[in-house]
């Protein structure tokens, strides 16, 4: 089995246990070789609440890091917070939770979402 195949597998394990709200969003990430993406999803509604990239206008970052994937995060969390929203569900996409994803994570805990 190839390694993107065992991720699929375990983001569908994972999506079967946890669903966001209006009030409790989903905050669902999927990375890339060039970019990381990470949205604030209500599963009821089906509705993207917040969303923020690396090709964002906010971030300035050329290269993916573990800095500009913290950017994202501490811009994600801004857009939460102006959106009243104080805690989250943090889906990882079956991802291994380190380097990127971890600060992404980081990023959007500065800015006082818990999950």
């Amino acid at each position: 089995m190839k390694v993107k195949d065992k991720r699929l597998h375990r983001k569908i394990r994972i999506r079967k246990k946890i669903y966001g709200t209006s009030t409790v969003p989903r905050l669902a990430v999927f990375k890339s070789n060039n970019n990381i993406y990470v949205q604030a999803i209500d599963d009821l509604n089906q509705v993207t609440l917040a969303s923020a990239s690396t090709l964002s206008k906010e971030i300035k970052s050329k290269n993916l890091s573990n800095e500009s994937a913290k950017e994202v995060g501490e811009l994600l969390g801004g857009k939460l917070k102006d959106l009243k929203i104080q805690s989250a569900v943090f889906d990882r996409g079956g991802y291994i939770y380190h380097g990127r994803v971890k600060s992404l994570a980081d990023g959007i805990r500065e800015k006082g979402i818990e999950f």
